[in-house]
């Protein structure tokens, strides 16, 4: 036994295989971002921050917070010339905003849906001192409910992000998109401790379609309100409870009921109020997503089609 725990204990404290160079081509599709605010010298100092390639024709997503109440838009490439960077439009909801610049930067790859643990890298303009790469791991995906957005869906990373990297890109060890950099969770100041959000490439797809088409992005209406378990019902389930449905709505139409349990949406399990509102806000209008829920301690599913 004492030979087995030496082999244990050696092979837990060898050092990790080092990862694969990182793809340095990532960094032409992401951008510094230069906002002139209408009153510069007015006691605020002008920030910087990032945007990423999101489809051909010079589209950049980047988060609201960078660019908002600015009058002018000047974004650096990592080779070139200052460009001239147009406001398409937002969504507060989600802290995004798409950007179109005269040039057609490469689109990075989408990237699968990431294992926990899985490497990473944040791309982006920290503190203003010019694009830079950072590295770690998949910390936790389908965060909701963090607080920073009306609309979230993140992959947690303990890669650093500071202050600069809002809008960048987080990509996987092929440099391929995961998501866009939004949020930095910290206590006292803005120093990086390990706990950095992206909205998922997912939910920034489904936003940016609605924005090319220069429309606001259209929510859907699932037609019922849930709420969080009590503690006691926690001990037995895992999910939400309906609390109502509306009369005419989606959800009366596919048979839920106040009081059914909502345990997952589409391939999504759900534990709290705001997965729900998350994952529900990932479908568009018209389409058709699976509801699995419990009724009377039953496992059920239904079939919600969402309202044009």
């Amino acid at each position: 036994m004492r030979g087995v725990f030496a082999l244990l204990l050696l092979t837990a404290l060898a050092p990790a295989a080092p990862l694969a160079a990182f793809e340095e081509s990532a960094l032409d599709s992401v951008v510094t971002l230069w906002p002139v605010w209408p009153a510069p010298g007015a006691g605020r100092e002008e920030p910087q921050g990032s945007a990423v390639a999101i489809a051909p024709g010079g589209y950049l997503v980047t988060a609201l917070h960078v660019v908002r109440g600015a009058e002018e838009i000047r974004v650096v490439r990592r080779d070139g010339p200052q460009l001239e960077a147009r406001l398409i439009g937002s969504d507060p909801a989600t802290d995004l905003a798409l950007l179109k610049v005269a040039a057609d930067l490469p689109v990075l790859e989408p990237a699968p849906r990431p294992a926990l643990g899985a490497p990473v890298c944040a791309l982006g303009n920290p503190f203003g001192s010019g694009l830079s790469v950072s590295c770690g791991v998949v910390s936790a995906r389908d965060r909701t409910g963090m607080g920073f957005n009306p609309i979230e869906d993140f992959i947690q990373t303990d890669a650093a992000v500071n202050p600069g990297m809002s809008g960048g890109a987080l990509v996987d060890a092929q440099g391929r998109l995961l998501g866009v950099l939004l949020a930095i969770f910290t206590r006292e100041a803005d120093g990086d401790i390990g706990l950095n959000f992206a909205a998922s490439r997912q939910l920034v797809e489904r936003v940016v379609e609605d924005l090319m088409a220069g429309a606001a992005v259209r929510r859907v209406r699932p037609g019922f309100r849930v709420v969080a378990l009590s503690r006691e019902e926690q001990l037995r389930w895992r999910g939400v409870r309906i609390v109502s449905v509306g009369a005419e709505g989606a959800a009366a139409a596919a048979g839920l009921e106040p009081g059914d349990v909502v345990t997952a949406v589409g391939a999504r399990a759900v534990a709290k109020p705001s997965d729900v509102a998350t994952a529900i806000q990932l479908y568009r209008p018209g389409d058709t997503v699976a509801i699995a829920y419990l009724r009377a301690g039953e496992a059920r599913r239904a079939s919600l089609r969402l309202p044009d």
